[in-house]
């Protein structure tokens, strides 16, 4: 039975390696500023840094915040216009919490919401055990409302830790996407003399667009490879 519990404990240290691995992986891939070794931390490293005596992970202690790049802030500023010569950009600060409670309530949420108000970030993720209630699930999307107003401007976004056990996006399947910033945006209906709602779209919820954070109204360069080609891209715009 010991031999039993040593596995499964090691099973779980193993698999929240890997969702912390990811999880850094997609806050790099988003634009913020990771350092490669946050990315590629060995699973020793990892154990000693998170685990306790008993054996566990302590998930609270995976809990870390991120600056945007320099790049990040450019794609997520609006251009100048007379009326607002100086746009502030729609990203900052992001808060990301390893959640150990089995099952996530209205509570937990709130709990979230004050301690990205009392941070001031801009943002949160929250990675969970188990899918959140449908009244939390509905709480997120209403987090201004529930915070009074003031609650996070990016909003906030869940994940299963079973999602983020294996990085799709390094899969042979998925192409190389690239967020495209307003002013890009711009530049390719021009070109092409297009509207947005013509181009081909991709829905927030696809799990690549999750993955990176696709917000409603964004277009995203994917480049795919050809036999002949060699390499083309292709637009969506996120609905």
């Amino acid at each position: 039975m010991a031999d039993s519990g040593d596995h499964k404990a090691r099973q779980e240290m193993l698999d929240l390696w890997r969702v912390y691995r990811t999880t850094k992986e997609m806050c790099r891939d988003r634009g913020y500023n990771v350092l490669p070794e946050e990315c590629n931390i060995s699973f020793d490293d990892f154990a000693r840094k998170f685990g306790t005596e008993s054996g566990q992970i302590a998930r609270g202690q995976m809990n870390f915040s991120t600056i945007p790049s320099e790049d990040m802030v450019r794609k997520y500023t609006p251009p100048a216009t007379p009326k607002v010569p100086h746009p502030e950009p729609a990203i900052g600060t992001l808060w990301v919490e390893f959640n150990a409670d089995e099952n996530i309530g209205m509570k937990n949420l709130r709990e979230f919401i004050t301690h990205l108000q009392n941070g001031s970030y801009y943002s949160g993720i929250m990675i969970v055990v188990k899918p959140l209630s449908g009244m939390a699930m509905r709480g997120i999307r209403g987090a201004q409302q529930l915070s009074g107003g003031s609650g996070p401007k990016g909003g906030i976004e869940v994940f299963l830790e079973q999602d983020l056990k294996i990085n799709i996006t390094k899969h042979e399947l998925v192409p190389t996407h690239l967020l495209l910033s307003t002013e890009e945006k711009a530049q390719l209906l021009k070109r092409y003399r297009l509207k947005e709602t013509q181009l081909p779209r991709i829905q927030v919820t696809d799990p690549v667009a999750k993955y990176y954070g696709l917000r409603r109204g964004q277009v995203v360069k994917i480049i795919r490879k050809s036999e002949t080609a060699g390499r083309y891209a292709s637009y969506r715009w996120a609905i």
